[in-house]
């Protein structure tokens, strides 16, 4: 069984080597301390302090592997060599939104970096997936969860 690539760009590849570095170096110190103020208070089998530093420990381990292997899986978007005619993953993309009449820019990229408060979406979201093969100039109808929403593709970058 083949892993699942993990379609990042420079920029993407920085921030979670950032995070793993982060996690690795500052986090896990952190909570090996927690720990160790928590067994110093004795009795570890109603320890609530105790339970909580453990399951933090959890989440950072279990981020830790899920960062490696992003990045031992990453398949680089080089944004140089995108094509500006069409939406593709790694574009930049100005749209119309018709509903709030308003224009909106996002970043397709794959759903490991995708941050909706960054404008970025995934090329796996029903917004990325619809906008990908269109021109400016196109009107695109997403069928959100929301409902239809209508863009006009301004442009593209």
């Amino acid at each position: 069984m083949t892993d699942k690539k993990f379609a990042l760009t420079y920029d993407g590849i920085r921030e979670l080597e950032e995070e793993l570095k982060m996690l690795k170096v500052s986090k896990r110190k952190e909570i090996a301390q927690k720990i160790k103020e928590a067994r110093a208070q004795g009795d570890l089998s109603e320890n609530a302090e105790y339970d909580a530093a453990k399951d933090e420990q959890a989440r950072i381990e279990a981020r830790i592997v899920a960062i490696e292997k992003m990045l031992r899986n990453a398949e680089l978007i080089d944004e140089e060599e995108i094509d500006k005619d069409t939406v593709a993953l790694g574009s930049k993309v100005t749209l119309y939104d018709e509903e709030f009449e308003e224009e909106v820019t996002y970043h397709i990229v794959g759903s490991a970096e995708a941050n909706p408060e960054k404008n970025r979406i995934s090329n796996e979201s029903p917004l990325g997936m619809g906008l990908i093969g269109n021109k400016v100039g196109d009107a695109v109808e997403i069928d959100a969860p929301a409902g239809i929403i209508k863009y006009k593709i301004l442009a593209i970058a």
